[in-house]
């Protein structure tokens, strides 16, 4: 059940949220004995912290991670894949940060309020005393500086879109900014919050170098194998930033993570294969993370190019896909089905399956759309890599299988994961992909469906699309809100460019020396705050 209006605009105009005493419920760590019970099924179970305790400082963390490339950078602008983003958790800060009951709490913006009833207008109060690893101090300039990086006309920044309701930057005072928006957002500071939206220090372009205001300092860094950092002396946060050294590095194969994880070599890894997660466990000194949390595969359709122009066309493809299967075979029950558009169950607006039916598979759906487009049968491409995700090849055959009877011929391409974001993804008209999620329909809708998102790699475009955008944007009424939602979620399971099959929880595996509290599910690896966050018991 949605908010209650004066609930919901309060607490996203004031920035006050009081944590319940019960972990999240969608951050679960399993051991061996409730592995059995999750695997295959999907379930949800509740446990407590690793070794919850008081922080110890010390040690050296390796974490091994997938998702990384060649072609990496460390321009705000610029951010994509695994690697980079638990790089950033550990040099940067934002504004604005996600805990692990999915509320905000503030990073470098100690606190916020709307200061109007509109909440067109929004007060920051900056933290003071804070250091970049430099040597100078935090303040308004580098707040602008990093905000403008995203705005600028010619950014091109994925953030652009998201933050174009930025009408004026103003200060006010020694260590308040004031944000002026061209329509009224009540959930404004939940755009804040990304983590690509980091803190940098006023006219710095030197990107790679990773200066920012986290808790390591940036030592060594050769994109898509290896980065070295060290303790912050001067970090402004207690008991945080608890190592020493963090090392994170690059392997793509999940066979090779598993073996450097065994051996000691590393001590996390993101990115396990589900089929055999039971086995880490076995070990007796291993233990697995799940988060469930707003991450889903897709299968974008360019929507500009043939045969995907074609509204008949995407939802044959969408009728011929098993998505059961998949989240049987790949994900093994971890995760659940998806409908063909981005927002998760966990969020109040979700279209429930009264309002949106779940899509099943159907052949014979499939062959009847492909007559409405004037076709028999279909041959097409679709372009696959285990870059896009853990098991997307796999998932890849499954589509070619489960498509055959709907007269589909599925003629699977592999391509290569180093330079799968920049010479594949958003080139070639069908892909494999995945998006971590956002914690907000707004958010997500506009980052990745707004006819001008940077990231919208459907290249789809529907008007009334674009106008509920707005409308639901401005519309502080939770139940009016949510009815808007709920039509956005039609239009793109039904009109767009995107096949969303599944939604598959973050497995992580990890040393049972590791120690850490409740684990956000906003983005990979706590929020890609793991070296933050976490300690050597």
């Amino acid at each position: 059940m949605p908010h209650s209006r004066n609930q919901s605009l309060r607490e996203a105009r004031t920035g006050n949220h009081h944590s319940g005493s019960c972990p999240n419920r969608r951050q679960v760590l399993v051991g061996a004995s409730a592995l059995a019970a999750v695997t295959g099924a999907g379930a949800l179970l509740c446990a407590s912290p690793s070794h919850a305790q008081t922080p110890k400082r010390g040690g050296r963390l390796r974490i091994g991670v997938s998702g990384t490339s060649t072609t990496d950078s460390l321009d705000p602008r610029a951010i994509t894949g695994a690697m980079v983003g638990v790089m950033i958790g550990q040099l940067r800060n934002g504004l604005i940060e996600v805990n692990a009951d999915g509320e905000l709490v503030g990073e470098l913006a100690e606190s916020w309020e709307a200061t109007t009833e509109g909440a067109d207008v929004w007060r920051l109060k900056i933290r003071q005393g804070v250091e970049f690893h430099s040597g100078k101090t935090l303040g308004l300039d580098d707040i602008l500086y990093s905000l403008n990086l995203h705005l600028a006309e010619e950014s091109g920044s994925p953030l652009k879109t998201v933050l174009s309701g930025i009408s004026n930057l103003e200060r006010d005072g020694d260590d308040g900014l004031t944000i002026t928006l061209s329509t009224g957002n009540a959930d404004f500071p939940s755009l804040l919050s990304d983590p690509r939206l980091q803190i940098m220090q006023d006219g710095d372009t030197d990107y790679e170098k990773g200066n920012g205001t986290g808790g390591y300092v940036l030592q060594d860094w050769e994109p898509g194998l290896r980065a070295f950092a060290t303790r912050h002396p001067n970090y402004w946060k207690a008991d945080h930033a608890n190592f020493d050294e963090v090392e994170t590095i690059a392997i793509e194969d999940a066979t090779a993570r598993v073996t450097a994880l065994q051996t000691g070599s590393i001590d996390v890894m993101n990115s396990v294969d589900r089929a055999t997660a039971h086995l880490l466990t076995a070990q007796g000194d291993l233990e697995l993370v799940v988060q469930n949390g707003y991450k889903h595969y897709t299968l974008p359709m360019r929507a500009d190019t043939p045969p995907f122009d074609n509204n008949d066309v995407r939802e044959a493809v969408k009728y011929a896909i098993n998505r059961q299967e998949i989240l049987d075979k790949v994900l093994y029950g971890f995760g659940y089905l998806g409908n063909d558009h981005p927002i998760p169950a966990s969020l109040p607006v979700f279209a429930t399956p009264e309002e949106l039916p779940q899509r099943e598979y159907d052949p014979d759906k499939a062959k009847f759309h492909l007559k409405q487009a004037g076709l028999e049968d279909l041959t097409v491409q679709l372009s696959t890599s285990e870059a896009a995700f853990d098991g997307a090849v796999d998932a890849a055959q499954l589509i070619q299988e489960s498509a055959a009877p709907a007269g589909i011929t599925v003629d699977i391409r592999r391509k290569s994961s180093d330079g799968y974001w920049s010479d594949v993804w958003r080139n070639d008209p069908w892909v494999m992909s995945y998006w971590s999620g956002r914690p907000t329909a707004d958010w997500i809708f506009s980052e990745g469906y707004h006819s001008a998102a940077s990231y919208n790699d459907a290249f789809w475009k529907n008007e009334r699309f674009d106008k509920l955008l707005m409308e639901g944007r401005t519309e502080l009424d939770p139940v009016k809100r949510r009815d808007i939602y709920v039509e956005m979620q039609r239009i793109v399971s039904r009109e767009g460019g995107q096949c969303i099959p599944v939604f598959a929880a973050d497995v992580l595996a990890k040393s049972t020396k590791l120690a850490h509290g409740p684990v956000a599910v906003n983005w990979d690896m706590d929020g890609y705050k793991l070296a933050d966050r976490w300690w050597f018991a």
